[in-house]
């Protein structure tokens, strides 16, 4: 497949580009600092670093037409960079604007569990992580919240990944998906492992038009 991958220089953008390449498929990643993209591809991996910025959907029309998906981590570092810049939702945007342009249909996003409400069956400190964590990122999440809703409102064929905690960990392939929302009693994930769920789901047609959660 010919994919974009926005975000590619973060945690889990750079183990989207990775595993991506590993599985043969042609990857375009947006960066705004082809420094900081730290994936070293194989001899003959099919990889194109197009540097733009991923707010302005022009610029982004380029990296996106004739691929067949796009696979989206944007997200802020922080609460105040939230508040500030909105990098998810505006992102979000400009790149569902880009791929209507190109006929692009497929799309799936990182977002976050808390965006969503606190799973049934959770337990008690599961509920009390999930209340701390919207009181002190409220900014992070309410961007995320907005990029869903744009989501949400497109006419992309999309998927919404909503992981847990994400840890720098090896890969695993082992961990739950929910449809629908967060998994239960599960507060962490590889960010490997998330990006492997990502590009698992590109071919996976229960996942269409669904928030999906992830967590090991």
């Amino acid at each position: 497949m010919r994919l974009t991958v926005l975000g590619a220089t973060g945690g889990t953008g750079r183990q989207l580009v990775r595993q991506a390449l590993d599985a043969g498929h042609h990857v375009t990643a947006v960066v705004r600092d082809p420094a900081r993209l730290t994936v070293t591809p194989g001899p003959s991996a099919a990889l194109e670093v197009v540097t733009a910025d991923v707010t302005d959907a022009e610029a982004l029309r380029p990296a996106v037409a004739g691929r067949d998906a796009v696979l989206s981590a944007l997200g802020a570092g922080n609460n105040e960079q939230a508040r500030t810049h909105r990098v998810a939702s505006r992102g979000t945007r400009a790149a569902l604007a880009a791929m209507e342009a190109g006929g692009v249909r497929r799309l799936v996003v990182v977002s976050a569990a808390p965006v969503g409400p606190t799973p049934e069956g959770d337990s008690l400190s599961g509920r009390l992580v999930y209340a701390v964590l919207r009181r002190a990122l409220g900014a992070l999440y309410e961007d995320l919240a907005e990029m869903e809703k744009a989501i949400r409102d497109s006419s992309a064929e999309w998927t919404v990944m909503r992981p847990p905690r994400l840890l720098d960990k090896p890969l695993t392939g082992r961990y739950e998906r929910a449809l629908g929302g967060a998994v239960p009693r599960r507060h962490a994930i590889a960010r490997a492992d998330l990006a492997h769920a990502m590009l698992a789901a590109l071919n996976d047609p229960t996942t269409v038009g669904q928030v999906v959660g992830v967590a090991s």
